[in-house]
């Protein structure tokens, strides 16, 4: 009995302790842009980690990532994007004899490397893109409708209502689900009102920039189409109030203080040119002794004897004056003289009756 346990638990430990032969995920690129956040089946992406067949690349509604297969095909997955890499198949080391990625939803660009056109596969809700040595972005919406945008080569579409070829620079197809297909025609700003959705093909309209050669395809007229960062289908997040500036304060203005007008100065040579004489009450004016009763002194030094200095200062003070005054003055003077005349005129006749 105790030979057939021994028996049964070397057997169960043996089947517990023998491990099932595990395949390790198998890199087939690698990132070399990451921005905001990337995702992979094993948590965040970054620059130069590894992508593995069967991952899952998921980015956040401002993500992007850009990938590059060891064949040298190139991958750009744009903001709220989810890809996976379905199938990769060695052919040697410079080229695969299948790659195939499988499109949820999302916008992308690609970009072929060295493998041959028949190798690549790229499938979305709508249909399928067949790759002919060829660059195109693509979009898929939340409702699988898919558009196609020819940058370079030539493609193909397929999808339940049939197939569709984009063979010049720009065109574009757009698909649904149910088999609705538009002809190919040169795509423009409108295909975004088409999708519903301003963030399609977000590296055309230049509202995503990529990094690289990659970049620098592109296009098409649709650079003009205005920047919108807010998805139709997704509720803008609740915008947060700038602080408003404040003005600095203003200094205000003092109030000027009224100053009491100042008087003029006298002038020293002429006091009474600004003056009338009615301004102020007639006073006896001084002359060094040589004053007249009636207050203002004689300024010919004709008409009298005396210092010709002395005179013309008085001349100078009084000016103004006797402006005023002097036809009067000269009115008298004329009458005493005419007066003296007719006296020593009397005194000669009775002189001359006398004798």
């Amino acid at each position: 009995m105790w030979g057939w346990r021994s028996v049964s638990v070397a057997t169960l430990c043996i089947a517990l302790s023998g491990a099932w032969p595990v395949i390790a995920a198998e890199p087939v690129g690698q990132a070399v842009v990451i921005k905001t956040q990337v995702t992979g089946q094993s948590g965040p992406i970054e620059v130069d980690t590894s992508v593995h067949r069967n991952e899952r690349i998921k980015t956040s509604p401002s993500g992007l990532g850009q990938f590059v297969f060891r064949d040298g095909t190139k991958l750009a997955v744009g903001w709220g994007s989810s890809v996976v890499i379905d199938k990769y198949v060695f052919d040697d080391s410079q080229s695969v004899k299948k790659l195939t990625i499988r499109a949820a939803k999302g916008t992308f660009r690609w970009v072929s490397g060295n493998s041959n056109s028949s190798a690549y596969q790229i499938l979305t809700p709508a249909g399928t893109i067949g790759v002919r040595g060829t660059a195109f972005d693509f979009y898929v919406g939340p409702d699988g409708t898919t558009a196609v945008v020819l940058l370079n080569g030539a493609a193909r579409f397929c999808g339940p209502g049939g197939c569709r070829q984009l063979q010049q620079r720009c065109d574009c197809v757009v698909a649904k689900p149910n088999g609705d297909m538009s002809a190919a025609r040169r795509v423009d700003p409108s295909i975004l009102a088409t999708l519903g959705n301003q963030r399609a093909l977000p590296f055309l309209s230049g509202n995503q920039r990529l990094a690289g050669g990659i970049g620098m395809l592109g296009g098409c007229n649709m650079a003009s189409a205005a920047p919108e960062r807010r998805d139709r289908n997704r509720p803008p997040p609740p915008a947060s109030p700038d602080p408003q500036k404040q003005d600095p304060p203003q200094k205000q203005a003092e109030p000027q203080k009224e100053r009491p007008n100042k008087p003029d100065k006298p002038h020293h040579d002429k006091p009474h040119h600004d003056r009338p004489h009615h301004d102020r009450p007639d006073r006896p004016d001084k002359h060094d002794g040589h004053d007249k009763p009636d207050g203002h002194g004689r300024h010919d030094s004709h008409d009298r004897p005396g210092n010709p200095s002395q005179n013309q200062g008085n001349d100078r003070d009084h000016r103004g004056h006797d402006r005023d005054h002097g036809g009067d003055r000269d009115h008298d003077r004329d009458r005493d003289r005419d007066h003296d005349r007719d006296r020593n005129h009397d005194k000669g006749r009775s002189f001359n009756r006398n004798r």
